[in-house]
Order: C-alpha cells, then structure tokens, then sequence
C-alpha cells in the first residue's frame, strides 16, 4: 500500500514538474481549460440544487395536499356514516350502503395513489440529492 501510494505521488510529481516545464502559453491554455471546467461544474451544481430545492417545494406541497386528502375522506366518511344511521332508522335499503362504500374505495384509491406519487417524488428528490453530492 505504501508503495502504490509513493508510486502515485512520484507521478503526481512528475505531472506537476512536467507543468512548471511547459511554456507560459501551454500553462495558460491549461489553466483556461481547467477555469472552464470548474465553471461547467459550477453551472451544474447551481442547476441540480434548484431541481433540488423544486422537488423538495413540490413534496411538501403534495404532503399538504394529501394531509387534507386525508382529512376530507375523514369528513366524508363521517358524513357517510351520520347518513347511513338515517338511512337505517328510515330504511334498511341495502343501496345507499353500498354507494357510499364505493365512493369511500374511491376517496381511498385516491389517498393511496397519492401517497404513491409522494414515495416517488422523495425517491427522486433522495437520487438527486446523491447525485449532486457525487457532483
């Protein structure tokens, strides 16, 4: 291990005398390659932290909107249940029952689909997240 680590910093070495032996212009074009470079990564680092920071606002928002999702299949399904005790002491008719638990498997279906895009949505954010600090 140590010496494949001297053999690696006698190259490095050797690059860097190769350097300070170039001629100026060969240092400046190496210099302005490596600036352009550096400001190429710059650009994409500013780039990937604004998709970051978009994907981060875009899943709070969606959390938001599923938490009143959420709630107002709560409220529903309260409504739901207050109408069938009328129902009932009214009627024992089957269909008003069977109707409201389709429109909840509905409200469910909903919440679960939604809940579906959120994990997709913080996977990315996460895999975006690894790429700019691979960046």
């Amino acid at each position: 291990e140590v010496q494949k680590l001297s053999q690696q910093l006698e190259e490095k070495n050797g690059e860097i005398q190769q350097m300070i032996n170039q001629p100026p212009y060969e240092k400046e074009r190496e210099i302005l390659r490596l600036q352009k470079t550096l400001a190429e990564k710059e650009k994409a680092q500013a780039t990937s932290d604004v998709l970051c920071r978009s994907l981060t606002d875009e899943t709070h928002q969606l959390q938001r909107k599923l938490a009143s999702t959420a709630e107002m299949c709560q409220h529903l399904a309260k409504c739901l249940e207050e109408k069938q005790r009328k129902e009932k002491g009214n009627s024992d008719d089957q269909i008003p029952r069977e109707r409201s638990n389709q429109v909840f498997l509905q409200l469910l279906h909903n919440e679960t689909s939604l809940q579906a895009l959120i994990c997709n949505l913080q996977e990315e954010n996460r895999m975006l997240k690894q790429k700019v600090a691979h960046v």
